[in-house]
């Protein structure tokens, strides 16, 4: 049943009382629809003011339901799909596409945004348990629908409600909130450069996916250049004062030889490969003894084929913390060549007569003949760091990464006068990517370029 009785109280804040103080916490729109009570609450005063005035602009051109309290134009939008739904059926189809380690950058980006994009924030559940269940069920489709704790469950539960309509993302104020979450770190700092253009990829994806699923005429992103929004800055080159130089790698790789009993004298080839033969982390912890020729003397070389992804768990699909996969960026079954110097040479051959291989011909493993993590790269850098550089550069960002090994490889080659398509081939990275974001980041070369300019000067 519908009617045009339609009458309106003004907008009503609500109080709370925090330590002796009374402070506006939400504020209230109350209508009447054939007599009919009916009323919204919302955190701010100006969505409030801005739902009432929709209402209002409504009464003058439509009937209202009596039931619903709503004219047809805003009940659609109450029934439409919302942002949490549509999000869940893009995971969905992604997931079988991905590798793990994509699967969780885009759950990580479709987290940053959907608590924002929500109609109110009554009754949200705290934010770490909104992550929680987000990242752990919701955007996750092969749990989603376990068995989960009760908290989880009402998380979920308030999303479903809460969550906006798809519609509502063609307004420009929620799409500026959504970006704002994208460039937001938890502890409300700005983000990573390269944290940003993860989750916004992610946010994107799902936009056009709306858009193709006809929940969208448009995605609201293309063209955000023109919005009262500005992205954060992206710096594309690497910190200089983070990649050592080679007398700091040799200094590291020793004390890396001498953190515990076996675990660094198991490592050091790890990070000599990323030094020396330009391998990413998880290319050198998948080495294997038909990788690598290793001559008597002189230069060797390294077929690099796969990597160890380690992504977790719950993100691969036969359940193990890492998954094997084709190289970075490449097509499948794509082999890069990598000349090695005599230095990796004697530290691979010398790796192999003290500990061998794993069953599978890993070059190296734990002692429970395990992939190596991540984080245990992180624990011995960081002794390593205590032992190699003074108490000034342990301050600094010098080397504090496992990854920083590759940056310096890789940096080591341009300083030397490789020609960048050489290095870039190499490295496997395209000519563009390898000059934006590696060239001269050397600590401790500016003195050669020194002496080179002072020598055409005499000249």
């Amino acid at each position: 049943m519908k009617s045009n009785k339609v009458r309106f109280w003004e907008t009503r804040p609500n109080y709370s009382t925090k330590n002796g103080k009374r402070a506006v916490r939400s504020y209230t729109v109350r209508w009447t629809v054939a007599g009919r009570e009916k009323s919204e609450t919302f955190a701010g005063k100006a969505r409030a003011e801005r739902f009432r005035s929709r209402l209002v602009a409504a009464a003058e051109r439509e009937p209202f339901n009596v039931d619903s309290g709503l004219p047809d134009s805003m009940a659609r939008e109450v029934s439409a799909v919302t942002w949490y739904a549509l999000a869940c059926a893009y995971m969905d189809e992604k997931w079988p596409k991905l590798a793990a380690k994509g699967r969780v950058s885009l759950a990580e980006g479709l987290m940053a945004v959907t608590p924002v994009l929500v109609k109110n924030t009554r009754g949200m559940p705290g934010p770490a348990v909104l992550r929680r269940a987000l990242r752990n069920w919701a955007f996750n489709p092969p749990r989603r629908d376990s068995d989960k704790p009760e908290e989880i469950a009402a998380a979920l539960r308030w999303l479903e409600k809460a969550s906006a309509p798809v519609s509502a993302l063609e307004e420009s104020r929620l799409i500026t909130k959504a970006l704002d979450a994208c460039a937001t770190n938890l502890n409300g700092k700005p983000s990573k450069p390269e944290y940003y253009r993860r989750r916004r990829r992610g946010f994107y994806g799902a936009l056009k996916y709306a858009v193709r699923e006809k929940q969208l005429s448009a995605n609201p992103l293309d063209g955000t250049d023109e919005r009262d929004w500005k992205p954060p800055e992206v710096v594309h080159t690497v910190d200089r004062r983070g990649v050592p130089n080679p007398k700091q790698v040799a200094a590291l790789l020793e004390a890396v030889s001498k953190v515990g009993r076996t675990q660094g004298p198991r490592l050091v080839a790890v990070f000599g490969s990323m030094y020396y033969g330009m391998l990413r982390p998880s290319e050198a912890v998948n080495l294997r003894k038909d990788d690598c020729t290793l001559p008597a003397s002189g230069w060797g070389l390294l077929e690099v084929a796969e990597v160890k992804s380690a992504a977790g768990k719950q993100w691969t699909d036969n359940g193990d913390v890492h998954e094997t996969r084709g190289l970075k960026g490449r097509p499948v079954d794509t082999v890069r060549p990598v000349p090695i110097p005599p230095e990796l040479v004697e530290l691979l051959r010398a790796h192999l007569e003290e500990h061998g291989t794993a069953p599978d011909g890993r070059l190296f493993r734990t002692y429970k003949g395990g992939v190596y993590q991540p984080s245990t790269l992180w624990r011995v850098l960081e002794v390593a760091r205590g032992k190699a550089l003074t108490a000034t550069q342990a301050k600094t960002p010098l080397a504090r990464k496992p990854y920083d090994f590759r940056h310096a490889g890789v940096s080591w080659r341009l300083n030397s006068g490789v020609p960048a398509t050489q290095v870039a081939e190499w490295a496997g990275h395209s000519v563009e990517v390898l000059q934006r974001i590696y060239a001269h980041c050397l600590d401790g070369e500016d003195g050669l370029w020194f002496q080179r300019m002072d020598a055409a000067l005499r000249r």
